[in-house]
């Protein structure tokens, strides 16, 4: 099982239908939504400001949501991937958005829906992006969203819906 830990009174709360990898990490002030899977060795730091969760969100292997002490706080809409490594450090993110491996979200920055970061992608503090698809340090936009861009973030998420059923018919 997660290593889910309370802090300063607070304990996270998960939803239903969650598959938690035994090497995740969820400390305090988290809430996570329903069907979502936070797999192997990624950390939910919610110890200094608060981290939410929508529902059938994924994060990914190593990644790390954390927020900066009484100024920022990780907002996650629905349908969203987090790949693997990347970090959310007190970003917002809107619904079906894929945040690519290794992508960086910095403090106050803001993903709408039907976004893309690309992997590597480092989205500086208190940039506001349009719809869009983005690649590299510091983003920039590559293409404006479209049907197939929102098609694109839907598809990885309903996988990852399908990977954590596996793994949950195995507990």
């Amino acid at each position: 099982m997660a290593i889910i830990k309370p802090l300063n009174g607070i304990t996270p709360t998960i939803g239903t239908n969650c598959f938690l990898a035994e090497t995740a990490v969820i400390i305090g002030d988290v809430e996570i939504g329903s069907d979502c899977s936070i797999w192997y060795g990624a950390v939910l730091r919610g110890d200094v400001n608060p981290i939410r969760i929508g529902d059938r969100v994924n994060i990914q292997d190593c990644a790390v949501l954390h927020t900066t002490y009484k100024d920022s706080t990780v907002e996650i809409g629905n349908d969203v991937s987090v790949g693997h490594n990347a970090i959310v450090h007190g970003a917002k993110v809107g619904n079906n958005v894929l945040i690519g491996m290794g992508a960086i979200l910095m403090d106050h920055a803001q993903v709408p829906d039907n976004t893309i970061i690309g992997a590597g992608a480092l989205v500086p503090e208190r940039v506001i992006l349009e719809a869009g698809v983005y690649a590299g340090v510091p983003a920039k936009k590559m293409k404006d969203s479209d049907d197939a861009v929102a098609a694109a973030t839907r598809k990885n998420a309903a996988g990852y819906l399908s990977y954590k059923e596996w793994f949950l018919k195995e507990i």
